[in-house]
């Protein structure tokens, strides 16, 4: 949340280790969302309302003042309630302490609820009646479920009959999070905002696949409708085709933005977890926005990103002839913010799409016609994290097919090739997803930011998202190298690229 001119985040967190348990609200401040100070945890378990453990919840302004909602366990039997948090100083600044009313729980599992399955309070948002409203997931059997409730008061909460939006066939909802987006424009909306100019965008993150789902759609008489053209279930647009999961949108006053923010979770084992030490990171901030044609939304690192670009090289009009890879020297390439726009003189030699693969699997797709594997338009892009001969890279790549009507853009964040270390356990796919791109201006933009252990990627400004988190053995630090590439027999141009080292981040108060 942003408060005072500070921004608030709030994370799950081990402080006993580095597996999942023993969780409690983390607490980190920022002014500018690129340098931030960590301070003590703000929520654990101390009450008989939180006893078992401090899951998931959201923050909103009441009244000029902060109010943090949260899932609380209360017994071993994994009953979940609705407890409230509020500052203990608000002449605070930093809001380090955060007290727990005696009248929590707020929100109790009824009979119709399966209370091992009720948990993440939205942000709360108010509607035309004054009266507050707030979204909770759940299931019930395999259908997914975000129920509605209602108050007054913000305090004494009541269930709406019908749900804010149920699907049959997805399994539990996780950290459900509902909010308008404006129809024309970048600008951002607070939550409560309604009106002709609005749409709403439920976004759910499924226990069982671990992915994130999301669908554009309109919100009248407390009801969630998708819009007709959106798929409500497995096959459904994604913000990010990666690693990327329990996200969270805020709306900023400061600059009028909606921003999101996902966690990465790991793509190492457990074992190679604790042995690290660590797992599980926030992934940069994003600005989100409507794109014009209303279909999906578009998603870009925070402007403010910026700040930590050093050293740049610029190269422009440049050809890639088959086969061709070019290095792109002089940065620190384990830490970088490239930028790339592709040009391709003809579509003809695109490949056929074969009527055989699953128009909504782009991952299974990648696996198949990976980033070596040659073509006709594409595979091209950039090889980031690379080892000097190329044993192991994490290549972030367009390829171009042709449908009976369409052309078919497949961007791939191949994490396959990313490390040479031993694999047991470890999770690292081909991932992938469709771009919707007008190919009639005959191009294609990328951009990546790489750190280290991430590379998070944004084709067509923005339009499909790729978050790869890997564990390179010999591409690390100064020996990590980065390429551009073409293994497609259409001759590819790289109009433009530019490319920044990335400083580390400095404290917030330095």
């Amino acid at each position: 949340m942003y408060y005072n001119g500070v921004y608030h985040l709030f994370y799950q967190y081990n402080p006993k280790g580095a597996v999942w348990g023993n969780i409690v609200w983390a607490h980190s401040v920022s002014r500018d969302l690129v340098s931030w100070e960590r301070l003590e945890n703000a929520i654990y378990p101390s009450r008989t309302f939180d006893a078992y453990g401090c899951w998931s919840g959201s923050a909103t302004i009441v009244a000029g003042k902060p109010v943090i909602l949260y899932t609380g366990i209360i017994d071993g039997a994994n009953t979940q309630v609705q407890n409230y948090a509020i500052p203990a100083n608000l002449s605070d600044p930093y809001l380090r302490v955060w007290v727990k009313p005696d009248n929590n729980p707020l929100i109790k599992p009824d009979p119709y609820i399966n209370k091992t399955a009720f948990r993440d309070p939205t942000t709360a948002w108010k509607a035309a009646d004054g009266r507050w409203r707030l979204s909770l997931g759940g299931r019930w059997g395999h259908r997914g479920i975000a129920y509605l409730y209602r108050s007054k008061d913000f305090v004494r909460w009541l269930k709406a009959e019908q749900p804010l939006h149920t699907t049959a066939g997805t399994g539990n909802w996780e950290c459900p999070d509902f909010f308008p987006v404006a129809v024309s424009g970048e600008s951002g909306l607070d939550t409560s905002a309604a009106g002709a100019h609005v749409r709403h965008v439920m976004k759910v993150s499924l226990d069982v696949t671990r992915y994130e789902y999301y669908t554009i759609g309109s919100y009248e008489n407390d009801k969630y409708t998708p819009g007709k053209d959106m798929i409500d279930g497995w096959n459904g647009l994604r913000y990010d085709y990666g690693n990327f999961y329990a996200s969270k949108t805020f709306f900023d006053p400061k600059k009028n933005r909606r921003i999101l923010w996902g966690w990465a979770n790991e793509s190492d084992s457990m074992a190679d977890d604790v042995e690290k030490g660590w797992a599980g990171i926030q992934l940069i901030p994003r600005k989100v926005w409507l794109d014009p044609s209303g279909k999906q939304l578009l998603q870009w690192p925070v402007e403010e990103i910026k700040k930590l670009r050093g050293k740049k090289i610029e190269i422009k009009n440049k050809k890639l002839e088959k086969g061709r890879i070019i290095e792109i020297k002089n940065i620190t390439s384990a830490q970088a913010d490239v930028e790339v726009v592709f040009s391709f003189n003809s579509l003809d030699k695109a490949e056929p799409f074969d009527p055989k693969w699953d128009r909504y699997d782009a991952q299974k797709l990648c696996g198949k016609k990976g980033s070596t594997v040659h073509g006709g338009l594409g595979p091209f892009g950039l090889a980031t994290l690379a080892s000097k001969k190329l044993e192991e890279f994490t290549p972030v790549f367009f390829r171009v097919f042709k449908d009976q009507s369409k052309h078919i853009v497949l961007m791939c964040s191949d994490a396959s090739r990313s490390s040479l270390k031993d694999g047991k356990g470890s999770y690292r796919p081909s991932f992938a997803g469709f771009i919707d791109a007008d190919l009639s201006k005959k191009k294609l933009s990328l951009r990546s930011l790489i750190d280290n252990s991430v590379v998070e990627s944004f084709g067509e400004g923005g339009k499909t998202c790729i978050s790869s988190r890997v564990y390179p053995t010999l591409a690390v630090y100064e020996n990590a190298h980065l390429y551009v590439f073409n293994n497609g027999s259409e001759n590819v141009q790289i109009d433009t690229l530019r490319a920044w080292s990335m400083n580390r981040p400095k404290n917030m108060n330095q």
